[in-house]
């Protein structure tokens, strides 16, 4: 893998990465829907979040619905599935925007990963980290930092023994260290996690 050699000129980093397996980047399909579990994974645990999306499948018969069978689908059940309020209304906006915008696979995929970010913070409910989430997991985009990543935090003040007392000033520092990652600084981004849920 090209990347671990260029990963690996970072010595801390490359002690994180020397201790994993490979890892590749899968494209999938169905942008909308992989936004829509984004927003139901949002300050929640991987375990509680898929529990979650497995229950929202559960409403169409476990099948991927399509934005319109979405948007019919009554706002009760969304919430009955787990959903707090504002979740739900998230979900139903990313769902109508989809409609709205002919948001398909085909059309998202031909975009730089700053216009995807630019097009779908639009939507009410959907920040950046969110759209970030789909850049790395739905696109397979190679080269993102989430800089506002919880887990990616963690991890990063442990590896470089960053202070995070001046909030605006480590975010700054983490950045600056995952600029010498690019082109892979998804990558770097996927064994930092690792690592943290591993350490």
């Amino acid at each position: 893998m090209d990347y671990i050699g260029h990963l690996s000129k970072d010595r801390k980093l490359g002690r994180v990465v020397s201790a994993q397996e490979p890892i590749s980047l899968k494209a999938r399909k169905n942008i909308p829907l992989r936004l829509c579990a984004s927003i139901m994974s949002q300050q929640l645990s991987t375990k509680v979040a898929k529990v979650i999306f497995t229950r929202f499948l559960e409403l169409y018969d476990g099948a991927e619905p399509t934005p319109q069978q979405i948007v019919d689908t009554p706002f009760d059940k969304l919430r009955g599935i787990g959903l707090s309020n504002a979740k739900a209304l998230y979900v139903l906006n990313v769902a109508h925007f989809a409609l709205e915008h002919g948001l398909d696979d085909k059309k998202v995929r031909k975009m730089g990963d700053k216009e995807v970010i630019e097009l779908l913070t639009q939507i009410k409910g959907v920040g950046r980290w969110t759209v970030e989430m789909l850049l790395m997991f739905t696109l397979g985009r190679p080269d993102v930092f989430a800089v506002d990543d919880y887990g990616i935090q963690v991890a990063m003040k442990k590896v470089y023994n960053l202070d995070d007392t001046d909030k605006k000033a480590f975010k700054q520092r983490m950045v600056e260290i995952s600029a010498k990652w690019s082109p892979y600084r998804t990558y770097a981004c996927l064994h930092l996690w690792q690592w943290k849920d591993g350490a």
